[in-house]
């Protein structure tokens, strides 16, 4: 045995395994797909499709992932030791995958998400945590946005929170009028940021990079 073939075995060897650890796809799962390959004018039973049932149900299991969790429990461990610190907390532009509930088309996109602290403040990563809990939902993205600031602020009563999301919608850029380039922008603002316009130039300008 060469090196060459000593290799294409190992790798399936490793493929055959990691394939015997997934999760097994339920049979009507499988015929789910399968139905909906034929009702594109795909033959689900040629070679390249043979597993694609398999993979697309697990792909939708990973997809809808967020259903098992409660994104609020990220916000759980809080800290009091700011050093007196009062100003805003923003994380920007933070990717984000999601799927549209009315074709099942993929979003993708960056979100911003800032809050003005009370008395006590999350780890950062949390906040991106959240977002990722109800993106991996079937969404609409101005749900989405309330959803991750209403968290925030049910989770933490900060002063303010203000929630910014661009996302491209591929229901619209793979079907209907198939317009490429096309971003969608919500927001969702909460305490001071919906009540103080000075707030709201403030934490927009911070969300915009500085550019007002």
């Amino acid at each position: 045995m060469n090196i060459m073939d000593a290799a294409f075995l190992a790798d399936h060897v490793c493929d055959e395994e990691v394939e015997d650890t997934r999760e097994t796809v339920p049979d009507d799962v499988q015929d789910a797909v399968r139905t909906l390959l034929r009702w594109a004018g795909e033959d689900p039973y040629r070679e390249g499709l043979l597993d694609t049932p398999a993979r697309v149900g697990r792909a939708w299991k990973e997809y809808g992932r967020g259903y098992a969790e409660d994104p609020a429990v990220h916000l759980g461990r809080t800290f009091d030791e700011v050093g007196g610190y009062d100003e805003v907390v923003l994380l920007r532009d933070i990717p984000f995958h999601s799927h549209c509930e009315h074709h099942l088309a993929p979003i993708t996109g960056t979100a911003s998400i800032a809050y003005l602290p009370r008395n006590r403040v999350v780890g950062i990563s949390k906040l991106a945590r959240v977002l990722h809990g109800f993106a991996h939902r079937l969404q609409i993205q101005e749900r989405l946005t309330a959803q991750i600031a209403e968290c925030i602020r049910d989770n933490l009563d900060p002063l303010g929170v203000a929630v910014v999301i661009k996302a491209r919608h591929g229901c619209m850029t793979g079907r209907g009028v198939r317009t490429h380039g096309v971003d969608m922008v919500t927001s969702k603002m909460l305490g001071c940021f919906r009540e103080d316009a000075g707030r709201r130039r403030e934490v927009l300008a911070l969300i915009g990079g500085g550019k007002g």
